[in-house]
């Protein structure tokens, strides 16, 4: 049904239909994970639309690819580019935009590194990631699953086999009836969603984990860091405990999927009054309104998917006359 959802597919430098857009069954990013994505959004904005923060995900994409010792084919410049024409050539706004990297060719063996490096870029209509409750305030499971360690599995790149453990998070959140689940680092302390991460409201002052709980260091995160420090609210950074997360007057996530979504319960603890904090909703009114261009101060953030350069016709040459 997804792959229904969009008309053109970006494959190491071309745009092929959906159903044409294939790799091999013995794909070495198939059957160990060693793949690099973003995950992006688009938004239709008054002068049409345009793809957030696209510079610094292309930036992460290509960091990512050099953890994993992925040698790119392309510039980053290229990588953008084609990422606008993918948006611009499936014409769905808003969109998510899939950019991976990869190892398609048959290639079995752990420490192999042989065979060509891909970038494949896909769009699909984007939805509420966390469903209706995205507005009203999740509910959200501390997961019984915990954040690898870094030294294990680096959790500064946006890697494939990072999402088992997101996956195996997911799936027991859900089958408890939850929205989402919450996982705790190696030491006990919270880390992030299986997509997102976490903010905690205290006092008036935000909260949320840092580098040393092993976290991704998300893009939204960085906005809305940024956003929260404009609008005057203190912010720290620090190991978060399971206590203060339960007795936090307010919380949420952010993720570029997820974008800014309140929780209101944690493991049957409600937070607040159990709807959306005031904080929260100022955070996430900014927001809404960056995306969608409605905001001039945080207007560098957003890439415009401008039309191809159409070529000036010629004027049409006179025939001689004598």
């Amino acid at each position: 049904m997804m792959a229904a959802a969009t008309k053109k597919i970006w494959m190491d430098g071309k745009l092929v239909d959906s159903a044409d857009a294939k790799v091999h069954v013995l794909g070495h990013t198939l059957h160990y994970g060693v793949g690099v994505f973003e995950g992006i959004r688009a938004y239709p904005t008054p002068a049409g639309p345009a793809i957030f923060r696209l510079p610094e995900h292309v930036a992460r994409l290509v960091a990512s690819a050099r953890f994993y010792r992925m040698p790119l084919p392309y510039s980053a410049e290229e990588i953008a580019r084609a990422i606008i024409d993918t948006q611009r050539a499936n014409e769905i706004t808003p969109s998510y935009i899939r950019p991976i990297i990869y190892r398609g060719e048959p290639a079995l063996g752990v420490k192999n590194q042989k065979g060509r490096v891909s970038l494949a870029v896909a769009a699909i209509p984007a939805k509420k990631y966390l469903g209706e409750q995205s507005e009203s305030g999740v509910r959200a499971k501390i997961s019984p699953f915990r954040k690898p360690h870094s030294d294990a599995i680096p959790s500064y790149a946006k890697a494939d086999g990072n999402y088992l453990n997101s996956y195996l998070a997911g799936i027991d959140a859900a089958e408890d009836g939850y929205d989402e689940a919450i996982l705790l680092d190696q030491n006990g302390f919270v880390a992030e969603g299986t997509g997102e991460n976490v903010f905690l409201v205290r006092g008036g002052t935000i909260y949320t984990p840092g580098p040393e709980s092993d976290i991704l260091i998300g893009v939204t995160r960085a906005s809305v860091l940024q956003i929260a420090k404009d609008l005057g609210y203190p912010v720290v950074e620090k190991l978060l405990s399971v206590n203060e997360l339960l007795s936090a007057d307010e919380a949420f996530f952010s993720g570029t999927y997820a974008e800014v979504a309140p929780v209101r319960e944690v493991s049957h603890y409600v937070l607040g009054n159990g709807t959306p904090g005031p904080i929260t909703r100022d955070i996430m009114d900014v927001f809404y309104r960056t995306v969608r261009g409605e905001e001039p101060r945080y207007a560098s953030w957003l890439t415009p998917v401008t039309p191809p350069a159409r070529a000036v016709p010629r004027p049409a040459r006179r025939a001689a006359t004598s």
